[in-house]
Parts: structure tokens; sequence; C-alpha cells
């Protein structure tokens, strides 16, 4: 039986077998709904390919976790302005699905629109990044800085905190771990880096403050979310069940999905959601999230302390904790919907009403 799949042009030596594969406990939405749209788009012999990006298999695993340095070292791509998307091959010649495509193709059905015209709220869709969050990545990134000074002898100065956390991971590297005779144990100590990046996240147990009783209230308002990482499905699951909040997503965007930029990521999201980009809200809490969420004509909500707020301007909506936020929030966020600089907007032409001709009648 075909269907439209999203996958990578080459596969990993460490698949996950699927007798050990973590699924998303039951929820209101169906798994397949994206699907079964994209069947009803006549999409059904189409696969939608992505290259995989990763290159986890030349580095060791720890407890099946693939250590992979160039997913901390590197920094993920944004994604190519207005209209990034996907191409997808056909019998009669390639096909662009893009952001235009998937908001045009991506329609309510019938049923749909009376349902959502009842409940509005279930017409969204809300897509989280994992890295600070749904997770305290940073905390986790500032750890293992600080243990692998410790065990390389070095000591990290002062002031240099923010340097450790955005700053590439090469360039720290080389200014505080090694000198010009070193340039050897550069792989050294970007491999031991991520083992013990990653020894911490297998332990992480705590989402970020108040996403927990947040979650819970889209939840009752059976809003659909979905989460996006660079990190495998398998673990990104255990996470998730660590924390307790596998139940509020019914989608994940992994690794094995193969995306290629961070726009990828949520228009896959969105894919898998069964929501038109444009009626998805991403949460973000970096710059360049909040640029590839407007890429793809979603709205983005940031979250303040891993930036400060001047630094995310061009967010919707910016907040300081998921405290701060209601489902409310999210109507309003799309009250403005065609009304700002750029959108597309009526133009009502004033019409003179036809004149009447009046002729008289000769005939008596």
């Amino acid at each position: 039986m075909d269907s439209t799949t999203f996958s990578n042009c080459k596969t990993s030596s460490r698949a996950i077998p699927l007798s050990q594969r973590f699924r998303l406990q039951s929820s209101p939405f169906s798994h397949h709904a994206s699907f079964m749209k994209f069947k009803r788009l006549g999409l059904v012999k189409n696969r939608l390919i992505a290259r995989c990006t990763s290159e986890s298999d030349e580095f060791d695993s720890l407890n099946g976790l693939p250590l992979s340095p160039n997913k901390l070292f590197v920094q993920e791509a944004i994604g190519a302005e207005y209209g990034e998307g996907f191409e997808t091959f056909r019998a009669d010649g390639p096909l662009k699905v893009d952001v235009d495509y998937l908001n045009d193709k991506l329609q309510d059905g019938f049923l749909q629109r009376i349902r959502y015209a009842m409940k509005p709220d279930e017409a969204y869709g809300l897509i989280f990044s994992w890295d600070n969050v749904v997770a305290d990545t940073r905390a986790l990134k500032r750890k293992a800085w600080k243990l692998l000074a410790s065990e390389e002898g070095k000591d990290i100065p002062e002031g240099i905190e923010r340097l450790m956390l955005y700053a590439g991971g090469d360039h720290l590297l080389h200014k505080h771990f090694l000198s010009d005779k070193e340039e050897s144990e550069l792989d050294r100590l970007k491999l031991r880096f991520s083992q013990i990046y990653y020894e911490n996240l297998l332990k992480l147990e705590r989402p970020m403050e108040g996403l927990e009783d947040w979650l819970e209230a889209v939840h009752t308002a059976r809003i659909p979310c979905a989460v996006v990482s660079s990190l495998d499905r398998k673990n990104m699951v255990e996470a998730l069940q660590r924390m307790g909040l596998n139940k509020y997503f019914q989608a994940i965007v992994s690794e094995e999905d193969g995306m290629e930029s961070i726009a990828h990521r949520f228009l896959s999201a969105a894919v898998k959601l069964d929501r038109k980009p444009s009626k998805c809200v991403v949460f973000e809490d970096d710059p360049r999230g909040v640029t590839a969420a407007h890429n793809c004509t979603m709205m983005a909500v940031a979250l303040i302390g891993a930036h400060p707020a001047y630094d995310l301007g061009q967010a919707d909506l910016a907040v300081a904790n998921f405290s701060d936020l209601s489902v409310i929030n999210l109507r309003r966020l799309f009250a403005n919907k065609g009304s700002r600089f750029m959108d597309l907007q009526k133009q009502i032409i004033d019409k003179n009403p036809p004149k009447r001709n009046l002729s008289i009648d000769t005939i008596f």
C-alpha cells in the first residue's frame, strides 16, 4: 500500500528495530490524519524526499543514544525565505510542495469548518521547539562545558557564560581549551563534550517551568501539539515519558525525518498535525527560529530567557514564562490577520449603477 512519507537519502546503520520503537499514548487526534489528507490530495504515489544531514554513524553511542558532535557544534540552517518546502517526484515531473501549496491544499473540510466554527481553538496547531522550550538544554550545555574544563584542568573565566551558550563550539574550544600546538585534540574534545551533554540529557526529568500546566490547558481545549528536535525519535519519546509530557504531543519531528533546516521541521510538524502552516503557532526561544516560523507563514511566540526581549522583537508575542499564556492568547494572535504589513487585502471597487435609458413609446 502506497503512502506519502518523508524519507532519508541514506539510512543509518543503527536503525531502531520496530519492536523497540516507542509510541506515543493515544490521543483524541488521529496520528494518520496528515497522511489521509495527502491521499485525498492525490499524492499517494509520491514520496517526499529530504536529505539527512546527520553524520551520527561516524561516532560512538551512549546507552543507545548516537553521539553526534556536529549537532552541538554546527548551527542549523534557518531555511529559505518565503516558499521553503519539499520537492516530490511524480511520473509527470517534479512537484514543489512549498508553503503556498500546503496552505492551499490543507484546507478544512465541510464538517471541519462547522466544528471549528463552534470550537475555533481546535483549528490551530502548536509546534514546540525542544531546546530551551520543552527542556532546559541551556543548563545541560553549561554543565557540560564546566565539567569538560575541570577534566582538562582549565579555568573558565567569569563573564563568558553567554559565549558558552551561543558562540560556536569550535571558537570556544580554540580560545579556552586549545593552543596552537594542540589542533589534533579538537575532535577528541568535541566527542567528550558530546558524551557529557548526552549523559546529562539521559537524566533529564523536569520540563521548563510552567510548560506542563500550559500543555494541560491546550490539551483540555483539544489543540494538537508537536515537538521538533534534531534528536532521534526513540530518545525523544523516552525523555518525554520521563518528564510526563508524552500524552500531550500528537506528533514528533526528529532526526529520522531527515529535515535539512528549521523551516523544514516546522512544515513537517504542520503536515503531521494536519494543520495549514498559516494556522500554526511556533514556540521558540531563538530569533532564528522565529524567523523560520515567519518564513513558513506561522505565528511565533518567543520565550524570554535564553535571549533578551529586545532580540525577540520580531516575534508576534514574547513572554517570560508559560504561566503568562492563556488559550485566548492564541485567538488574539490571529485577530489582526490580513491587516498587517504585506498581508493580502481585498480591495473594494466602487461601481456606479448602470444608467437606465428611458424611451417614449410613440405608438398609441
